[in-house]
């Protein structure tokens, strides 16, 4: 088993998703809301580009997973990319919430273009960091507490995004609204770029594959499709992030446009809206569920873990779907028990893909942590591109016009985005999790065996290596 990490390192680390999570927040809360009311592009054509660009994107995932495998540098395979690829996700992010003096149709191709490049370097920074928690660590309960150190930042990183981005517009409000836009979203950018380079520079590579990553591509495929975890944990994964992000994406015109009193309280004259309390109360909720996430799963095992906190998301969601607009407690009560539920389950969803790694390992004898994390990011983005497409075409159905009084019909949908549609999301992840393999004894046995075939070829290559210079 590898050494113990240091609580620098821990922090390290969870400073990259950190940065990660705060444009990723922002997209799945803000974007098709900037796009339909700043931009004023139709939601419908929205939700097509979401799954055009995003199925682009989930399909470039794998290829960056294959790059970094075969990675060779002074850094590392995986912590490159962090240094490379910090100043581009600032910019690009920035560049996403920018609306150009165009025409309605050359924005909607402005939005295409920055939306695929900015997506593409979340892949190029956000997979190779994923896929170090496989490389950090081999042994099991170190990476549930790194997993959940990742997520804890992770949503706190969404905390300050969600916390500052609504204040911020109203402050650079006078300065126009796309402008307020902009200067908003590159504050945050410039604390994303310096949270990488923390990460960078605080984290280790330890763990060495038994034999270096050969160049037969077919093989690191034909690996990974004979995985059964792996497709199973795919499943659970695409699933609750479909649940999460169609409960995301209608967030805010739930509460523009159903609950319409929004403005809460003044602070220093800026106004917080209960949208805003709203996600912030998710995001402190997710941190909860974060932390509870590794001590649970360590006494009653991640599956288990796993199958409760979904259930009772479950249960939550189609609950909130019989709450009136008057319930505010109500709907802040749900809103931390759901969320509570969802921060439990996404570290242990990472941690299980750092077991697929050992187990694909194990099985073939080939080492391909990149792929199988780059699998991970894959099935993360195939959820949101599915959960933000049919939130687009949802509204559509629903007869959704930005800045005007909803029927019955729009507003109960747009109720119904918030509770049971995305609850067959959650009901879905329960399926695929319940038949998921690899329990805690077996991945123990897994890992032993690993350190003794790593211990064994490096005695064999010092004795090679011996017997050379001798002659």
């Amino acid at each position: 088993m590898s050494a113990p990490i240091s609580l620098k390192e821990k922090v390290g680390y969870g400073f990259g998703d950190m940065a990660s999570s705060m444009f990723w927040k922002l997209f799945g809360m803000y974007l098709l809301f900037f796009y339909t009311d700043v931009m004023k592009l139709d939601a419908a054509a929205i939700g097509t580009m979401f799954l055009i660009t995003r199925v682009w994107d989930t399909l470039f995932d794998p290829f960056v997973g294959i790059i970094t495998d075969r990675t060779q540098s002074r850094w590392g395979k995986f912590r490159p990319y962090l240094l490379m690829m910090a100043l581009p996700f600032a910019i690009a992010g920035t560049l996403t919430f920018y609306t150009p003096s165009f025409a309605g149709g050359g924005r909607l191709v402005y939005a295409y273009v920055t939306y695929s490049l900015m997506m593409m370097i979340y892949s190029l920074i956000n997979v190779p960091y994923a896929s170090l928690l496989g490389v950090i660590s081999n042994d099991g309960r170190e990476r549930n507490t790194l997993a959940s150190f990742r997520m804890s930042f992770a949503f706190a990183g969404s905390f300050m995004a969600l916390g500052l981005l609504e204040p911020l517009v109203q402050y650079f409000t006078p300065y126009g609204l796309s402008a307020a836009w902009v200067f908003a979203v590159s504050i945050i950018a410039v604390i994303c770029l310096l949270l990488f380079l923390l990460c960078f520079a605080w984290v280790k590579e330890r763990v060495q594959p038994i034999q270096q990553q050969s160049g037969r591509l077919k093989d690191d495929f034909a690996d990974l499709l004979h995985n059964k975890p792996w497709w199973i944990l795919l499943g659970a994964g695409i699933a609750a992030l479909i649940f999460n992000s169609i409960r995301d994406g209608a967030t805010v015109y739930y509460f523009k446009y159903y609950i319409t009193q929004n403005q809460a309280f003044n602070v220093a004259g800026i106004p917080f809206t209960y949208s805003t309390l709203y996600l912030l109360t998710g995001q402190l909720a997710n941190i909860i569920g974060v932390i509870l996430a590794s001590p649970v799963a360590n006494r009653l095992g991640k599956k288990r873990t796993y199958l409760l906190a979904m259930v009772l998301a479950t249960t939550g969601s189609c609950c909130f779907y019989f709450l009136q607009k008057e319930q505010l407690t109500g709907i802040f009560v749900l809103q931390a028990l759901i969320s509570t539920c969802a921060g439990i389950i996404f570290p242990l969803l990472w941690s299980m893909y750092a077991d697929i790694a050992d187990y694909s390992e194990w099985k073939t004898g080939r080492r391909a942590t990149g792929l199988v994390f780059s699998s991970s990011s894959m099935s993360q983005k195939f959820g949101w591109t599915i959960g933000g497409a049919l939130t687009g075409w949802l509204l559509g159905v629903f007869n959704f016009q930005a800045d005007t009084t909803l029927d019955t019909t729009a507003q109960t949908g747009i109720i119904s985005m918030l509770s049971l549609i995305p609850a067959i999301g959650s009901l879905l992840s329960v399926v695929f999790i319940a038949a998921y393999p690899l329990s805690e004894n077996k991945m123990n046995e897994i890992s032993r065996e690993l350190d003794i075939r790593r211990k064994t070829t490096a005695t064999s290559q010092h004795a090679e290596t011996g017997t050379f210079t001798g002659a």
